[in-house]
């Protein structure tokens, strides 16, 4: 069967189902898939996948929530299966790929860029709420992992997202600025930054971008338990796709680190907060002071028996009715 072409036109849809089935996960029989495409503030096309329940009513309006993929990954991944769970319990659902990667544009590939991030979760609230089937006033966000952080920061500037939940959420700015420790080595800080501002000389002579592997290719008897944990799943068969290299260029974790989503997550109040961490996930502390940071109403669910990357595929730990009946609640309520 042929390849459906990405570069499809602003704002629009394919008419038809999508005819190759491209993703990690099997697909639902009670879901219909279409690639769509939209314009983020900066004219650059974001790519994602639609996931409607089969046979909706399109005469109707139906509550719509917009997922966002991990760090480094695309939406044929975890985005994707929790996107069309979504559906299968009759939600819209659109997973997207983030700006500079996947099938969405940008040049050039493989950078950072925190604002445009948060942006595209704002221009794909523009995107859905303008579809005749989706109540614009019930739209939801679900980050996952470092689109998390990206989703919490979005809210708090578009008060169209009316209920946000995120999984092992990662705050990106705290993970380039101290990694997981509770404070940031000042020395180092200044030395990485050192390094950055090198580096960008050296591309500008050189034309040649430097990128970080963000996930190894290979492990060794010295790699961490973290590094162990998100090989396991980007770097094979369940969860490995051509175009979730993981990459990053090394001069965007400068503008990472001066990236503060949590700051000011108290002004997302009175609309709803939830947070879902594994109980063994290294990330925990991510969710965990986002929590205290957040203001009522609010909840932080902990999944028992679960790591951080567990909750990016395994079925029986993600905690979907949670998920389901927060959604249903503050968006079909």
């Amino acid at each position: 069967m042929k390849q459906v072409v990405a570069a499809v036109a602003l704002g629009t849809s394919l008419a038809a189902e999508q005819e190759t089935w491209d993703k990690t996960f099997p697909r639902s029989e009670k879901v219909v898939t279409e690639k769509i495409s939209f314009k983020n503030r900066v004219n650059i096309t974001v790519v994602g996948d639609l996931y409607l329940p089969k046979g909706l009513d399109r005469t109707k309006k139906h509550a719509a929530v917009i997922v966002g993929h991990p760090f480094g990954g695309v939406k044929e991944q975890t985005a994707g299966i929790y996107a069309q769970r979504l559906a299968e319990e009759g939600f819209v659902a659109l997973a997207f790929d983030a700006s500079f990667g996947g099938e969405s544009g940008g040049e050039p590939r493989h950078i950072s860029s925190p604002e445009i991030y948060v942006e595209d979760f704002s221009a794909a609230v523009d995107f859905i709420g303008t579809r005749s089937f989706v109540q614009k006033e019930h739209i939801g966000v679900l980050g996952i992992c470092g689109s998390g952080g990206f989703a919490l920061s979005a809210a708090q500037i578009d008060p169209r997202m009316r209920a946000v939940a995120t999984v092992s959420m990662y705050d990106m700015g705290r993970a380039r600025r101290q990694g997981l420790a509770k404070s940031a080595n000042k020395k180092q800080l200044a030395d990485t930054l050192k390094a950055i501002g090198e580096q960008r000389w050296a591309e500008l002579e050189s034309d040649q971008i430097k990128y970080d592997p963000g996930v190894p290719a290979t492990l060794t008897k010295d790699s961490q338990d973290v590094e162990r944990e998100f090989f396991d799943y980007y770097r094979t068969p369940r969860g490995q796709n051509p175009r979730a290299t993981t990459e990053m260029s090394m001069t965007s974790s400068g503008p990472l680190m001066n990236f503060y989503p949590l700051e000011h997550l108290d002004t997302i109040s009175p609309r709803p907060l939830l947070f879902i961490a594994g109980e063994h996930a290294h990330s925990g502390l991510f969710s965990e002071d986002a929590y205290k940071a957040a203001a009522e109403p609010k909840e932080l669910y902990i999944v028992s028996g679960a790591g951080h990357v567990d909750l990016y595929d395994k079925l029986n730990l993600i905690p979907f009715d949670k998920i389901t009946t927060f959604f249903e609640q503050y968006l079909k309520g």
